[in-house]
């Protein structure tokens, strides 16, 4: 891998798309294609290449954003592969700075939806150049012709100036690797992925610099390793930086401070190699600097000039999240002080940009830009080993004029005919209001509505049950306005452990018949722990650890086998949506529970 000298050599592209469309699919390509890997390599034969967390390969979703770079002859052609759900639009908005360009991928038959309206207006506003690729096109319900009419009013909404009307559009199946300038007649022909390589020479500009100035260098992104600390990654914006130069860190409070790289890195594939120097208009990874944050400048030690802070839209959802306070507590995790979590997320707030947290009482208001976003954060510090306890999700609210005012969101929501009603009607009692419908010729009914985002908590899991786990379901925060009356409680009431203890099949027989059951037999449970979803609106307790008595008039082999219905399991993101305001969900490596926060009988009925 060569270290380019000129920039003109160097071409920067984003990968957008909406969530599912083969962004990181296209970027594994792209990476095969141009000889990145050895053919006996691990990774020509893995597939999602760039998608390297645990939960990124479970969910099948990018979370963060991720740099790669390939060379094309003589090219160096940086990729930046980011997440499609607006949840984590904070990685969206400060990787975009790092690109001159951005491939714009769109499915055949789904067209644009809610995320590619997003990430594609973020980057015609960063005045990147698009190219449009409509990928999947082998897909049987693929209409080319639509998809092209949809994207040309998108642009026309989006544009900010008329240059970005005019946009050159690819065809390809990424999966298979292959690529087309127009619309093949037969996708099963020979092609590979040369005419996207070719466009992104020609069509994206190379970086605009300035190469004789003093460094410059925006940091928009972190990474660690146990070897070198922390990585500063960013563009040099101008000039140059080579490995043991003395540099000037510019703080967000304004203040400066002086430091020493000591290494210069590149991204080549998913690896990184050393250089003697990086260049204006290159992406490089600096250690040395390890008090930089994102959003901070690092500058020539003569001429410490910042640059302009990244700006990342405010969070629409905050949580509480503190020590866990269950008869349990300490059991099962290896952090859970209330200083222990105070540490773990102030580490997490240096590169999850999208993240506020502020002090409650003994824990911790945090908040994010949507239920995935604060999904994902619990999920990786619950396998880090932290234990402790979250209430439910609010509305993160702003005063405009002295109104309060609440997030809104439009809601895309894809069902088939016979489920239609079902939708209709719940989100007919969360007051949303139904913009347009309209069937697509294969069944599938398509509804657009917008409404609060207060009224969206525990929507998708009702959604998910009522249509037999048919719905496909996606939103995007529009706008505010002012905050509209209270919703009441749509869910039933719940069914309570009346005493701490193990459960038992006789008495979980009892309990079946007054709800659904979130437990099975042989659990430990403790009194004011929520155990099942009763069937009727009210809260009920239930002792569910008393055994059967024996009596001289009959023996325990003659009672039969008892038969339960296996409990109902809820996932992180399930319980999130369940939990009532007077509930909270305790979160520990092994288990998630869902209690009362008042465990003592006597105190919960006073507090009603």
């Amino acid at each position: 891998m060569s270290n380019i000298q000129d920039p003109a050599k160097i071409r920067n592209i984003a990968i957008i798309a909406h969530v599912d469309h083969g962004k990181t699919t296209l970027v594994d390509g792209l990476l095969k294609q141009s000889q990145t890997f050895r053919d006996n390599q691990a990774e020509m034969s893995q597939e999602l290449i760039m998608d390297s967390g645990d939960q990124e390969k479970e969910r099948g979703i990018t979370i963060t954003a991720k740099v790669t770079a390939v060379q094309h002859g003589d090219y160096r052609i940086n990729i930046i592969d980011t997440p499609g759900h607006a949840d984590f639009s904070g990685e969206v908005e400060r990787t975009l700075n790092l690109a001159d360009g951005c491939l714009l991928i769109v499915d055949a038959q789904e067209g644009p939806m809610p995320q590619t309206k997003f990430v594609l207006g973020k980057a015609l506003a960063a005045e990147l150049k698009p190219i449009v690729i409509i990928n999947k096109i082998d897909k049987t319900g693929s209409r080319i012709q639509e998809v092209e009419d949809e994207l040309a009013d998108l642009f026309l909404e989006l544009a900010v100036h008329e240059d970005q009307l005019h946009y050159p559009v690819y065809y390809a199946i990424g999966r298979a690797g292959k690529s087309w300038a127009t619309p093949p007649s037969d996708t099963e022909s020979e092609a590979d992925l040369e005419p996207i390589f070719d466009a992104i020479i020609k069509d994206i500009p190379a970086p605009k610099v300035e190469k004789d100035k003093p460094f410059q260098m925006l940091v928009t992104s972190l990474a660690y390793d146990t070897f070198k600390g922390k990585y500063a990654i960013g563009r040099i914006t101008r000039g140059s930086v080579r490995a043991g130069s003395t540099v000037a860190l510019c703080k967000k409070d304004g203040s400066v401070a002086k430091t020493k790289i000591d290494n210069v890195f590149m991204s080549h594939g998913v690896s990184k190699f050393e250089v003697p120097e990086g260049i204006a208009g290159d992406i490089v990874q600096l250690t040395g600097v390890s008090e930089a944050q994102i959003g901070e400048t690092i500058a020539d030690a003569e001429h410490p000039e910042a640059l302009p802070t990244i700006e990342v839209e405010a969070p629409t959802l905050r949580i509480y999240l503190g020590p866990n306070t269950s008869p349990f507590k300490g059991q099962e995790g290896e952090f859970n002080t209330s200083r222990q979590i105070a540490e773990r997320l102030n580490k997490e707030l240096e590169t999850n940009v999208g993240l506020q947290v502020t002090e409650d009482g003994i824990g911790f208001t945090v908040a994010g830009r949507g239920e995935l976003h604060l999904g994902v954060l619990i999920e990786t510090m619950r396998r880090e080993g932290y234990e402790f306890e979250v209430g439910r999700p609010q509305v993160v609210t702003q005063q405009k004029d002295g109104v309060e005012m609440e997030p809104v969101e439009e809601v895309i929501i894809e069902v088939p005919a016979e489920h239609v009603g079902t939708v209709q009607m719940e989100l007919g009692q969360r007051r949303a209001e139904l913009q347009e419908q309209f069937a697509s010729p294969k069944g599938v009914t398509k509804l657009v509505y917008e409404m609060p985002t207060r009224a969206l908590l525990g929507m998708r899991n009702i959604l998910l049950t009522t249509t037999k786990g048919t719905i496909v379901m996606n939103s995007l925060v529009t706008g505010y306005q002012p905050k509209g009356q209270a919703l009441k409680q749509i869910r039933n009431g719940v069914l309570i452990a009346y005493e701490t203890g193990t459960t038992t099949p006789y008495s979980l027989q009892t309990a079946e018949a007054r709800g659904t059951i979130f437990v099975g037999p042989a659990v430990k449970v403790y009194a004011g722990q929520i155990i099942g979803l009763n069937t009727r609106q009210e809260d009920m307790e239930i002792n569910v650890c008393k055994a059967k008595h024996l009596t001289n008039m009959r023996s325990s082999s003659s009672d039969g086998v008892v038969q339960l219905t296996p409990p109902t399991v809820f996932s992180l993101e399930q319980c999130l949506d369940f939990i009532e305001n007077d509930e909270l969900l305790e979160v520990t490596p092994q288990n998630l529970r869902l209690r009362k926060k008042e465990l003592d009988p006597v105190k919960r009925k006073r507090q009603k």
